[in-house]
């Protein structure tokens, strides 16, 4: 495989981890001194990834509702053979969200390093 096909692999994880609310797949995917970052509410909120997973846990899954995949790569940026920043848009319920996600490759491959999120829109419930 290469590397691009490597990251957009990892990038997958991410996808499903969310989408299952797997925090075993979820922990594989972020470096664990990671920490993720939103502005939404006008200022800056940080989590760690510990609390990140815990809550992913305590999640009802979008899988368990049966809720159909919305997940892809907008763009990625290679900042070296070793790091990116890939661009994404997923769907969890109700919520829309686009990502940045920091990825460096290291000895347990592709994991994210750092996650700035914003919530895109909501989606009406039907």
């Amino acid at each position: 495989m290469s590397d691009q096909d490597d990251l957009f692999a990892a990038v997958q994880v991410y996808f499903d981890a969310l989408y299952h609310c797997d925090t075993e797949r979820l922990n594989a995917v972020f470096h664990p001194s990671s920490s993720l970052f939103d502005g939404d509410e006008g200022k800056i909120f940080i989590e760690p990834i510990e609390s990140f997973s815990a809550d992913v846990g305590g999640r009802v899954s979008p899988a368990s509702k049966g809720q159909a995949r919305e997940d892809e790569i907008l763009a990625v940026d290679w900042l070296s053979p070793l790091s990116a920043v890939v661009k994404i848009r997923l769907r969890a319920h109700q919520n829309v969200f686009v990502d940045h996600l920091g990825y460096v490759k290291g000895p347990e491959g592709w994991q994210i390093v750092s996650k700035i999120w914003h919530l895109e829109k909501l989606i009406e419930a039907a």
